[in-house]
């Protein structure tokens, strides 16, 4: 049982897990989601902004984490608040990772469905991913780091590779002007550069499971600056390649710019594919992280075994990827998910740093 946190993960493990937490259909979406809500070339800034924000609260989220050695959020949340609210602020976070599972698979599938399996019933799609997530989960989180180790290095290749080749069709004009509306439009971004971010607060859960703690922050850093990156690189090449009109008129522009060149000469000259197989599997792993993470937080508000509580989700997560009845209500999930992701942001690293100091500093002055 793995309810407690005495299966150890490496440092670098820690930081791959949380990069395949945080990287996922971000890169299929996150051109048209931005693009659409700046409506100038500077979505770009509001990626590079909403990372900079975040790379500060995956800080907060691993000092108090350091504060409570072996114990995750679910464990020690309730030290800092009491019991009652503690419980109610993880049960709402286990609630947020079975929604975002569930947005994760069905956007996997939608995917498959749209580029590979055409006509096929999204439920056909949907349950196998599922019963591969519970034979993933069901290993814990060494074998699952051990899954993400292998898949990492080769999504970002695949992913770099087609930039690099896209590269020819980019066009600097259409990042211009920067700022030409002012701030406001950037900021006006920074709402849907979120949804991108969410799985960063497995920060708080992550650090227990360390080998070595005192690396936490080091890892943790180095975990979320890799999407951030990758998401800025994504909507650099995006806009620059296709322009931001197309980016916001275009359901997956991330493919649709992989889409528009072929490369002669090489195994394959449409990039698309190979970028589509290795990406369902980075979603995939994206999925079976929070799916990981609210099961062991079930596990462990409500001190039951895990193994049991993995397959007690599994109808909760096909409810959830089920609700909406198009790409259209995916994406208004998608956005209700950002403003939930903003709640937590401040509910969970703020507060709870906030109290957990306020009390430490009248434990001092009561001494």
């Amino acid at each position: 049982m793995f309810t407690r946190t005495d299966d150890k993960i490496t440092a670098s493990q820690a930081a791959v897990f949380l990069n395949n937490a945080v990287l996922g259909a971000g890169i299929l979406t996150l051109p048209r989601n931005v693009s659409q809500s700046v409506k100038t070339p500077d979505s770009w800034l509001s990626v590079l902004l909403g990372g900079v924000i975040v790379l500060l609260v995956v800080a907060l989220m691993v000092k108090i984490s350091q504060q409570f050695p072996g114990k995750t959020v679910f464990q020690y949340a309730a030290k800092i608040v009491g019991r009652v609210p503690g419980a109610l602020l993880c049960l709402l976070l286990v609630v947020y990772f079975l929604v975002v599972a569930g947005f994760e698979i069905r956007t996997l599938a939608e995917v498959t469905l749209f580029f590979l399996l055409e006509g096929t019933p999204i439920w056909a799609i949907v349950l196998p991913f599922i019963w591969l997530g519970i034979y993933l989960v069901y290993g814990g989180i060494n074998s699952m780091a051990r899954v993400f180790q292998i898949v990492f290095p080769i999504s970002i290749m695949i992913l770099l590779i087609s930039f690099a080749f896209s590269f020819r069709l980019f066009d600097i004009n259409n990042l211009r002007p920067v700022m030409g509306s002012g701030i406001l439009p950037v900021i006006s971004g920074l709402k849907s550069t979120v949804l991108v971010y969410t799985g960063c607060e497995v920060v708080m859960i992550l650090v227990a499971f360390m080998q070595d703690p005192r690396q936490a922050l080091k890892a943790m850093l180095t975990g979320i600056g890799i999407p951030v990156c990758l998401y800025f690189i994504t909507v650099v090449m995006v806009i620059g390649g296709i322009s931001i009109d197309s980016a916001i008129t275009s359901t997956w522009p991330t493919i649709d710019l992989i889409r528009s060149f072929e490369v002669t000469g090489l195994f394959f000259e449409r990039m698309e594919f190979p970028l589509m197989v290795i990406w369902l599997m980075q979603m995939f792993c994206n999925f079976s992280s929070f799916f990981f993470h609210a099961s062991l937080g079930v596990s462990q508000i409500f001190r039951l075994p895990i193994h049991p509580v993995i397959f007690a989700l599994v109808p909760v997560i096909y409810i959830s990827a089920m609700v909406p009845k198009s790409v259209h209500d995916l994406f208004t999930l998608g956005d209700a998910i950002g403003k939930m992701g903003i709640v937590l942001f401040i509910l969970l690293p703020l507060l709870l740093s906030v109290i957990w100091l306020i009390r430490r500093k009248g434990l001092k002055q009561h001494v």
